[in-house]
């Protein structure tokens, strides 16, 4: 059951989400809409890019590639965009960023801390940075009003994506069994998402024989070999191979309300074991890979017919520009957004 910030059941947005799906037999033809959260997780430290990489323009007008995806986002249905950032970054995101979308869609912002931690937990003193992306994910609790998409600030996963989200949303029953809720995941192929000037990490999905999500392993460091194939170190020395066509979790996520409760019970398990480390992160793949291998959800695993890029170094930049530019030119995206 959907509850709202403040405990109380939504009935609202179940209903509208009930005439959305009975809207063709009931003869409806326009119910009212059921708008949907985009948590963007942007609180990432951009070392290797080498400073706020969010803020780097990729349109022809100096357009943002978060631009983009409110813009494909917001055309799929979702309403809100909600942004994870750091609080030593907040004052100059809003400004460069949040201005730009503001007058577009509804913008909230969260932040995420170091030192928000459940009891009785706290952070080690030589610790700097925040728990990584499921930590992230955490911090947009109190403002997410229902179903949500999650993705990286700095990261096209095209239109597609979100519009098989917002299928997602719209007919998933909420419940794949007993205590299972349903999930989704928009894949990519490892190939597609390598970059020519350094390593990457990269969730590697493991999928049954009926195309169903079973687990994520986050692999380090992955880099580009030949003929499209790539490797990564192995903890006890040599490389382990990957062909290129493994399906990989770029963070295009769709959830239910009830995955903040699992999640938070995951972040407990994971300070249990780590919470003094310094450096440990608590990734938001390899937790949704440990509900699955549990039989606590079900993820449904969503392909897109859209390229993913996205911009990990600087010298990524140039190749975005031109992949945004061709989609311009092909009438895909208006010159300006």
């Amino acid at each position: 059951m959907l509850v709202s910030t403040t405990g109380k059941v939504d009935i609202v947005f179940w209903v509208r989400r009930l005439q959305n799906r009975l809207a063709p037999g009931l003869g409806l033809r326009n119910p009212p809409p059921v708008s949907y959260d985009l948590v963007v997780l942007a609180a990432g430290m951009g070392s290797r890019f080498g400073g706020l990489k969010q803020v780097a323009p990729v349109g022809p007008g100096g357009e943002l590639i978060i631009e983009y995806s409110a813009y494909d986002a917001r055309r799929a249905g979702f309403g809100r965009v909600v942004f994870v950032l750091r609080r030593d970054i907040e004052k100059d995101f809003r400004a460069a960023i949040g201005s730009r979308l503001e007058g577009k869609m509804e913008v909230a912002y969260v932040l995420q801390e170091l030192g928000d931690l459940p009891p009785p937990y706290a952070a080690a003193p030589g610790r700097r940075k925040p728990w990584g992306t499921g930590q992230a994910v955490l911090a947009a609790e109190p403002v997410v009003r229902g179903p949500f998409a999650v993705i990286n600030a700095d990261d096209f996963y095209g239109a597609a994506a979100y519009g098989e989200l917002a299928n997602h949303f719209r007919w998933a029953d909420g419940d794949a069994g007993p205590g299972r809720p349903a999930y989704a995941l928009v894949g990519y192929p490892l190939r597609q998402t390598l970059s020519e000037h350094g390593a990457v990490n990269r969730g590697v999905c493991a999928v049954d024989a009926a195309g169903r999500l079973t687990g994520i392993d986050e692999v380090l460091k992955i880099e580009r070999t030949t003929a499209g194939r790539a490797r990564h170190p192995l903890a006890w020395g040599g490389w382990g191979e990957l062909s290129g066509d493994e399906i990989v979790s770029m963070t295009c996520f769709g959830f239910e309300p009830a995955f903040f409760g699992q999640l938070r019970g995951l972040f407990g398990d994971f300070l249990a074991k780590y919470g003094r480390s310094e450096t440990a992160e608590f990734y938001l793949p390899v937790a949704v890979g440990a509900l699955l291998q549990a039989g606590y959800a079900e993820m449904r695993l969503l392909k897109s017919e859209d390229a993913w890029f996205g911009v990990t170094y600087r010298e990524d930049l140039p190749a975005a520009c031109a992949a945004i530019r061709r989609l311009v030119d092909q009438g895909v995206y208006p010159e300006r957004i």
